[in-house]
């Protein structure tokens, strides 16, 4: 039987974190993903990801958005990878309907006030201004905007590549294509068994995103939801005008219902020549587990997107979807993370529920829970993700 200090299960945006800040602090690490990360069957693909400082969901998030930006230039140095792009992000509303977005109204003026707070660069535009400097984009009087120069997007498959890849160089074992198979926790030690061995660890971490409530059972499934979004790149008629350089990334949160908004992206840099990307976010349908999704998306799909979301907003692109893909949502009821110690078991840390959100902070959210394991004390960037999970 195979003994390490830590074993992390799964290899995402969170999994690659947290292999890599433990190995750095010299613990042995021993790494297990089901796929060969970085994969498009979870949460962590689609080429771009954004990345913003004020964080309309709560200022609570603003400090781990700070620190991860710290560290995506850190691995950038190390790794010689580019994996950040700040062109800077819109975040576009009407005040006078108090949009909400992850569970909080007015995401516009919560976004202003946590730049605010933190001092962070950032301009307030009307809607007259937005347009003159973004023609692309075209948001209706009365509309307003908060516009941030330092956010910008991540390429989260070579985040997840870069670091899994340091990892590595560092020492980090890892196994890609083995399937965990169940979590044994004991008094002293914790038994991972996959379908390939058995492996004994002092602590787990699981980060296992859509697979989370198979793999943790009711103590989970209850508390998780599983949803498929899709995403679309629509060619523009003057790419020039969506390029990084003149475009920044933008979020659009026009009415009161939570399907009212649509996020998305310049051309990147990073993977040029695609399109624009254009993605909203659904809360209707759900899924039982990441196998059961469709992973087609249909022209319909991509039409009602331009219909409902781009149509009128956005000018200058193609109502035809060149490229979609579709992602799934590991979600908790308020749009919050889950970073807690499993209720059956302090040894296993349980990292999941992005919600959405979550991407952007995934480098500190791991360096804060290696920080945990290592010294057994909870660090206070994590303080507002303990669910103190009910005992299965």
């Amino acid at each position: 039987m195979n003994q390490t200090d830590v074993i992390v299960v799964g290899l995402g945006a969170y999994g690659a974190a947290v292999t890599l800040q433990l190995r750095r602090r010299g613990l042995s690490v021993l790494g297990i993903d089901a796929h060969h990360p970085p994969h498009d069957q979870g949460s962590t693909h689609g080429e771009t990801r954004i990345t913003r400082l004020a964080i309309g969901e709560g200022e609570e998030y603003v400090p781990l958005a700070m620190r991860s930006h710290e560290l995506w230039r850190q691995i950038e140095a190390e790794t010689g990878a580019r994996l950040m792009v700040p062109c800077g992000g819109l975040v576009l509303g009407d005040p006078a309907v108090g949009a909400a977005l992850h569970g909080q109204s007015d995401f516009v003026g919560r976004t202003i006030a946590a730049a605010e707070r933190f001092g962070i660069g950032h301009e307030v535009l009307e809607a007259r201004q937005v347009r003159a400097r973004f023609p692309g984009f075209r948001p209706a009087d009365g509309e307003m905007a908060y516009f941030e120069p330092g956010a910008g997007l991540l390429d989260p498959e070579a985040c997840v590549a870069a670091q899994l890849r340091l990892a590595a160089s560092l020492g980090a074992e890892l196994h890609m294509g083995e399937r965990v198979l169940g979590i044994e926790p004991g008094s002293d030690q914790v038994q991972v068994v996959t379908d390939h061995a058995r492996y004994s660890a002092a602590r787990v971490v699981t980060s296992a995103g859509p697979w989370t409530p198979g793999l943790l059972g009711q103590a989970y499934a209850g508390r998780l939801t599983l949803r498929r979004q899709t995403l679309h790149w629509f060619a523009p008629q003057d790419p020039s005008a969506w390029m990084a350089e003149r475009c920044p990334v933008f979020i659009w949160v026009y009415g009161a219902s939570a399907e009212d908004n649509f996020y998305g992206f310049p051309i990147s840099p990073l993977v040029p020549g695609i399109g624009v990307k254009v993605a909203n976010e659904q809360f209707e349908v759900t899924v039982d587990s990441p196998e059961a999704v469709d992973r087609s998306v249909t022209e319909a799909e991509s039409a009602a997107v331009y219909a409902r979301h781009i149509e009128g907003r956005l000018s200058g692109l193609s109502p035809k979807a060149v490229r979609t893909a579709t992602c799934i949502y590991t979600s908790a009821p308020d749009a919050r993370f889950i970073v807690e110690a499993h209720p059956q078991s302090e040894r296993v840390t349980v990292i999941s529920a992005c919600s959405g959100h979550g991407f952007k902070h995934s480098p500190a959210i791991g360096e804060a829970v290696a920080d945990w394991i290592l010294t057994g004390d909870r660090p206070a960037v994590l303080a507002p993700f303990d669910r103190a999970a009910p005992s299965a």
